[in-house]
């Protein structure tokens, strides 16, 4: 039976200024992770934290008992390279914590590895399925996996670290006024309680700039912190010593080799310290702080992935924290955190919260209440807050479940799904102004072309490169043979497509020549090299390609033709833009005059999944990848027939599916301009693949939901991927009056709005380039013909107008003020 706790509500306002995207920094070996810093307080260390009138906005999770399961109700702390899970209890605390770069497989698994790549030659096995498909034009997945596929042998999984375990020797039984909590605008949890009359209080946050977890934990009577620290670990063979203080966990883990640090250094204010076998003891001290410093020796280094030995640059990060102290850590962090976090704010009706967030979540009935937006508007911002806690620079990026993982054996490996996952992690990272964390992502990428050349050759005899279903960060980019999601070699087409379209936003044409279109170029030269011609109508096509995860095998399945038709297209326009590789650029437009587009209208007015008519009304797979070009893809328009047969196909699919579907599908029916029916998705999201937490659950937990839930709010306010900045296109009725600021449109452009009665009354955008700038303005209330533009001066701008679009000639550094 879990004891009820009495607590009191805390949050505090996000604000602060918008900025472009920053050039990244390269990330060189991995392994070192990060540091945790735990102080415990008496008040002679002042806890730094908001007054009761700072904190009434509602962006804060928090709860009034201690958590019991790690995947619903623990909190997430993490600064990219590692994350912590905070439970609060009382006569134990556990910080179950994980470095990105700690797992099993790859090079020296004693499974062996060979990246997924066909350990035999198989000549003409992929020409026989492509021959039967022309003759059938199907095959079971079965079938070609037997010819195809290959037993996973080496893959690997992500791996939990370990605990740090405080156990509190004078805990209270019936502690009073608990409250634990996660503050999103400082990326702080919070756990306090009442002993009698002595209140306890502790706070752990992650530090980017100092590559910190940083902590502490008090009271306010002197002499009232004793516990003792041990670790524990879950990886045999391990060691851990203690002396001075200081306790060091190493070892190797036994699959692979692949060797991990982590150092813990007590240091007390009064009181005493003693270290002795796996522990370390403090008694009746004022203040103790600790500090964890986590490293493997994992490097981003095809073909070997080893770097050096951790134990040194464990040491010197442990040692450069203990010089820099807590609050300077504490302080720097925050102010890294804020830069990013508070470039949006997000008003739509909500009022703080009276309730704990689980409470919040189930009494949440869709939107008709203010209680309801505050959920909604959490929701959001939770999502903006785990991409920065999850991808920073001088890390892997976001995996299946972000930075946290309790186990050895986690769901799907927690590894890089690229059949929709990883794409969707990194959804809102333009839309919402979080550009620093796509490095991580970018850079992953980029480290993928190496074995994905020789997947290229080795099964399919073509230049270029690959990656299919799943990767993991020691270079999978081959195949398994799970029959069903073994076979994605359009991956990599959707890869540089995420790719591009951050390029879209920046305009950077240094980011576009150096990091997008060599990747680019490379994963269209494998195209280039294998579209096999139907011999039905004489186009080109992907053969065998599958629609995941549902289906037959076949020719030109339309999620495999719009990628292929995107990247083809988006490479050509980036090397006309840079003025580069004109043969190429030959090659690329004759394939795409022959290529099939994968945009079809079937039977029963659906857009079609498969180059045949095989769509069956009654399927309610949560695949909807036939859907591509609408969204993340720019191929179809609100309007169109195309986007008639697109709201066809998404409605005989339902509103079901699990929590990264439903995250998808806000996101479609966002870009079909239906509000109300993103709305519901989101509502569906937040109702049924929620955790108490808020974690997204597939189930179970899968971190992709939240991102993709986080982009579609963003996209039902602001779009701009058909070139025209789009003021709330999708805004639904429950949203009837708000404000948003700091997302971003592509063209370096960064627009804040406000509307009431549904319709915008005030748009401000600010340009970070020059040339031209394009609105929709038809939804003022005014109409096209009345709106008024001005810019930072209040002088009148001239526009040229085309219906209900205004054309700007937009200068640097401006804002423009559009009323109605």
């Amino acid at each position: 039976m879990r004891r009820s706790f009495r607590s009191t509500p805390r949050g505090s306002i996000p604000t602060g200024p918008t900025t472009t995207r920053s050039r990244r920094a390269g990330w060189g070996v991995l392994g070192l992770s990060t540091l945790l810093i735990i102080g415990l307080a008496s008040p002679a260390m002042t806890l730094d934290r908001p007054s009761s009138t700072e904190v009434a906005d509602g962006m804060t999770l928090w709860y009034d008992e201690p958590a019991e399961s790690w995947e619903s109700e623990s909190l997430p702390i993490g600064n990219g390279a590692l994350g912590a899970a905070v439970f609060g209890g009382v006569a134990g605390e556990r910080l179950q914590f994980n470095e990105k770069s700690l797992w099993t497989g790859g090079p020296g698994s004693v499974q062996g590895y060979d990246h997924g790549d066909w350990v035999e030659p198989r000549p003409g096995a992929i020409e026989e399925v492509q021959a039967e498909l022309d003759a059938e034009l199907r095959a079971t997945p079965e079938s070609v996996a037997d010819r195809l596929g290959l037993p996973k042998r080496g893959f690997g999984a992500y791996q939990t670290f370990g605990d740090v375990l405080l156990d509190f020797p004078d805990a209270p039984a019936e502690p009073t006024d608990y409250r634990r909590e996660l503050d999103l605008t400082e990326a702080v949890a919070r756990v306090s309680y009442r002993d009698g009359e002595v209140r306890h209080e502790r706070e752990y946050l992650a530090s980017h700039p100092h590559g910190v977890i940083a902590g502490r934990l008090g009271a306010d009577r002197p002499g009232s912190v004793s516990f003792i620290l041990r670790t524990e670990s879950p990886h045999a063979g391990h060691t851990v010593s203690v002396a001075d203080g200081r306790l060091t966990l190493r070892g190797a883990l036994p699959d692979n080799g692949l060797r991990y640090e982590t150092q813990i250094q007590v240091l007390a204010d009064g009181g005493s310290i003693t270290s002795g076998g796996d522990s370390i003891t403090v008694s009746g001290a004022d203040t103790v702080t600790l500090l964890l410093a986590a490293g493997t020796d994992y490097a981003d280094s095809y073909p070997d992935y080893r770097g050096v030995d951790p134990h040194g640059r464990v040491a010197e990060t442990l040692d450069q924290a203990v010089t820099a102290g807590f609050s300077t850590v504490r302080a720097d962090h925050v102010a890294d955190h804020t830069a990013l976090f508070d470039r949006v704010r997000l008003d739509i009706g909500q009022q703080p919260p009276t309730k704990t967030t689980d409470a919040l979540l189930a009494d949440y009935t869709g939107g008709a209440s203010t209680d309801d937006r505050a959920l909604e508007a959490l929701f959001f911002a939770y999502g903006r807050y785990l991409l920065i806690a999850s991808s920073r620079d001088g890390s892997l990026p976001a995996n299946l479940q972000g930075v946290w993982n309790d186990s050895t054996a986690p769901p799907w490996s927690s590894d890089y799904h690229v059949n929709i996952n990883l794409q969707m992690n990194y959804w809102p990272a333009m839309t919402t102004n979080l550009a620093e964390t796509t490095g991580p992502y970018d850079e992953f990428v980029d480290a993928l072309r190496a074995p994905g050349r020789r997947t290229a050759e080795t099964m399919h005899g073509a230049a270029g490169w690959l990656v299919n279903n799943e990767t993991n960060p020691f270079g999978f980019t081959g195949v398994h043979d799970w029959a069903t999601s073994f076979w994605f070699p359009e991956a990599a087409g959707w890869l540089t497509q995420q790719l591009y379209d951050q390029y879209l936003f920046t305009r950077d044409e240094a980011y576009l020549r150096d990091v997008v279109y060599p990747v680019m170029r490379e994963a269209s030269e494998f195209w280039l090299d294998t579209l096999h011609t139907d011999p039905r109508d004489g186009s080109l096509v992907v053969s065998p390609s599958y629609s995941p995860e549902q289906g037959d095998f076949s020719a030109g399945a339309a999620m495999s033709q719009q990628i292929v038709t995107h990247l083809l297209t988006t490479t050509l326009a980036a090397a006309e833009q840079l003025g580069e590789d004109e043969e190429f650029r030959a090659r690329l437009g004759a394939a795409l005059a022959e290529l099939d587009p994968g945009i079809r209208i079937g039977s029963w007015g659906q857009l079609q999944e498969w180059k045949e008519d095989w769509d069956d009304p009654g399927n309610d797979h949560r695949h909807v990848s036939h859907l591509f070009a609408l969204h993340p893809g720019a191929a179809i328009e609100p309007g169109t027939p195309e986007a008639v047969a697109a709201e066809v196909s998404l409605t005989a699919r339902g509103d079901g599916g699990t929590g990264w579907s439903k995250a998808w599908k806000i996101n479609f029916w966002a870009r079909l301009w239906d509000g109300d029916h993103a709305h519901t998705m989101l509502a569906e999201q937040l109702m049924h693949s929620t955790l108490p937490n808020l974690w997204d659950t597939h189930p179970p937990f899968q971190i992709d939901g939240n991102f993709g839930a986080t982009a579609g709010v963003a996209e039902m306010l602001v779009q701009s991927h058909l070139d025209v900045v789009e003021l709330l296109p999708a805004l639904p009725s429950a949203w009837d009056t708000g404000s948003v600021a700091g997302l971003r449109a592509r063209g370096d452009v960064t627009v804040d709005v406000e509307w009431a009665a549904g319709v915008p009354t005030r748009a401000e955008l600010h340009t970070g380039r020059d040339g031209p700038l394009r609105i929709a303005v038809g939804r003022f209330a005014a109409g096209a013909d009345a709106v008024a533009v001005t810019d930072s001066a209040g002088a009148a701008v001239e526009a040229d107008r085309d219906g209900a679009t205004l054309l700007i000639e937009a200068t640097a550094g401006e804002t423009y003020t559009v009323t109605g």
